[in-house]
């Protein structure tokens, strides 16, 4: 369907919670390729349509992502059965360099990492603004399609009425936020750097697994941002440090946003309800991987932190208050 023969294949380790099998698909004088099956039930063809047309609409306006290459029927999506079971596949442009963690969390030598952080805004305000721009054919799901009062109920165990009752007390905050062409659009959704790779010679960030992507507030992804970037101050034992640092990571960020797109201030103001509402993603995905492993229900550790955070109403992550230890950062035992 692809015409990749000859081409070497390598399975990517899953991660926790994954829900695709995907290669590395490379030889000698070719550009390499992502090959992605798609194997649960979880998604239907028209969820996947929705994907790849945002991928490549993305790709052809000029957003740094990598590109979904089309079969050779013209297909952006083949489907194939076997052994009675449906896969849904898809073919990508690799991306260029390489992830953050693949590198030790070293950034280009002899470049302030300032320009990092600077770029992630950047790339991510470019989405953004084409997202401002489009108009699906295939729609993917909104925000509170998943995420309302019915599903977290079903989801969170009884034990845990609290958090369940502040959850809940989130999205009825959100219901008040306002939601137009400037605020509110498709996003990757899981927009971080395990979801990008880096050029190490140009400082270009590449972005791909699109698998998330919904249509919700830009906002949740600069919140995202700002959570992600906490990991470069984490063993700080100064929680006045670590506030300057946050300061100064995320106006850089920003700057790098608004060269792409634009943002009012009164919508930065939200920016410590959209971290609330990041730590409430992180959660209701830690219980589904719990429940499709089909195991009993454990908040240990990080998630236990994350539910502390959301149940007393500590803000930003708890990154500035008594909870947080440098010495296990994000982690809570009580």
């Amino acid at each position: 369907m692809y015409g990749l023969y000859g081409y070497e294949l390598g399975q990517i380790e899953a991660h926790e919670g994954g829900r695709n099998i995907v290669y590395t698909c490379e030889k000698a004088g070719a550009s390499p390729k992502i090959l992605r099956f798609a194997f649960l039930p979880d998604r239907s063809r028209d969820d996947f349509l929705g994907e790849l047309e945002y991928v490549r609409y993305l790709y052809e306006h000029g957003g740094s992502v990598a590109d979904v290459i089309s079969s050779r029927n013209g297909n952006l999506l083949e489907e194939i059965t076997h052994d009675n079971h449906r896969y849904f596949v898809s073919l990508f442009t690799k991306a260029a360099g390489k992830m953050l963690v693949e590198h030790h969390y070293r950034y280009r030598e002899g470049v302030p990492i300032t320009e990092y952080y600077y770029n992630c805004g950047k790339v991510l305000g470019k989405l953004h603004q084409l997202s401002k721009e489009y108009t699906p054919v295939h729609r993917r799901y909104s925000f509170f399609d998943k995420y309302n009062p019915a599903y977290l109920d079903e989801l969170i165990p009884e034990s845990l009425a609290l958090l369940k009752g502040k959850l809940i007390e989130l999205l009825s905050a959100l219901r008040e936020v306002e939601a137009n062409g400037e605020t509110f659009g498709m996003l990757h959704f899981d927009y971080n750097d395990g979801n990008y790779s880096i050029d190490y010679d140009t400082g270009q960030i590449t972005v791909y697994d699109f698998d998330n992507c919904c249509f919700g507030w830009y906002m949740f992804e600069l919140a995202a941002l700002w959570t992600h970037g906490v990991g470069w101050i984490q063993f700080e034992p100064d929680p006045g440090k670590r506030k300057e640092f946050m300061a100064d990571y995320f106006a850089t960020v920003l700057a790098g946003y608004r060269s792409e797109t634009r943002i009012e201030p009164a919508v930065l103001d939200q920016l410590p309800l959209f971290i609330q509402v990041t730590l409430m993603e992180s959660v209701v995905d830690a219980f589904e991987v719990m429940r499709n492993n089909g195991g009993e229900p454990e908040c240990g550790g990080r998630l236990s932190f994350l539910i502390k955070c959301l149940e007393d109403d500590i803000l930003y992550n708890g990154f500035f208050d008594e909870i947080y230890s440098c010495d296990d950062p994000f982690e809570y035992e009580g």
